[in-house]
């Protein structure tokens, strides 16, 4: 059996090959090795996923592909993590980069983006990815993001900047105040999957003026930030991994026609582009 793991900053999607070609997926939050230590990763999987961890006799193979994951410090964190529970299978770690590259490239060179939770984006070379500056997190980076959007609202409901009539349903819909912000933000882990929930409430006013401005700023900062960053980005299809790219795909790629962005594969979840890639190259 293979079991394959797409790890963002909120969630992870498993998925199980049987031997009768038949899948089975599971979900837990996401493990990232910047927030969770090994004991913590090996924790979630035993509580949230006890039925994955009964297969761990027959699993032969894990490929795991994380965010988080982009050093080889990282890389043995997680992997020390999984094999506590799985210590018959072959184990690979890669970063959610990469992850997203076989899913969408498969062996195409492209530009490969994740715009979920957070943001980040790579060059790939056909076999490898190239990192570039990017993938600062949330304090720094995460242009076009859950986090940015998150954190877009909250300042702008806090310092009175947000239209009334937006202002009072974001107010009935969160409850929140500068205490609670504060609380979650700086005193309570995973701040960055806090901040990104606030991102579905753009869905929900992006037909305002304040929420097309505001939807429009954050894809364009990405665009303009990481995108453009390569000098040669017009040569290359653009693919888009995530949540807020899936969910904004129109916007987003008229956004990056305007801006001179040619756009390939938009989709949510890779985990089964990524899966039919590496049962595929096992195979050549």
């Amino acid at each position: 059996m293979i079991l394959v793991a797409d790890s963002g900053s909120s969630k992870t999607d498993w998925l199980l090959t049987t031997p009768q070609q038949e899948s089975i997926s599971f979900k837990t939050t996401g493990l990232n090795p910047y927030f969770l230590t090994e004991k913590e990763i090996a924790k979630v999987i035993q509580d949230q996923v006890p039925e994955m961890v009964a297969y761990a006799n027959d699993i032969t193979e894990i490929y795991f592909f994380g965010a988080g994951c982009s050093s080889p410090d990282r890389h043995e964190i997680v992997s020390n993590a999984i094999s506590q529970l799985f210590n018959k299978a072959f184990i690979s770690v890669d970063s959610d980069l990469l992850g997203c590259a076989y899913a969408t490239c498969g062996h195409e060179k492209g530009l490969c983006c994740v715009m979920g939770t957070g943001s980040n984006i790579s060059f790939f070379d056909g076999e490898n990815i190239h990192d570039g500056q990017h993938g600062l997190g949330f304090v720094l980076g995460d242009e076009g993001a859950g986090t940015w959007f998150g954190k877009a609202l909250i300042t702008d409901f806090l310092y009175g900047n947000m239209p009334a009539d937006i202002s009072e349903k974001f107010d009935k819909e969160y409850g929140i105040n500068k205490e609670i912000v504060i609380k979650n933000v700086y005193q309570k882990p995973n701040a960055n999957t806090y901040l990104a929930t606030f991102s579905k409430f753009v869905s929900e006013i992006k037909t305002t003026p304040y929420g097309q401005a505001l939807l429009e700023k954050g894809l364009l900062e990405f665009i303009e930030s990481n995108i453009k960053s390569y000098p040669e980005y017009h040569r290359y299809k653009c693919h888009f991994v995530g949540s807020i790219a899936y969910f904004f795909a129109e916007e987003l790629t008229e956004l990056c026609h305007k801006q001179g962005v040619k756009t390939g594969k938009i989709i949510k979840q890779p985990i089964n582009d990524l899966m039919a890639f590496i049962l595929k190259r096992n195979e050549e």
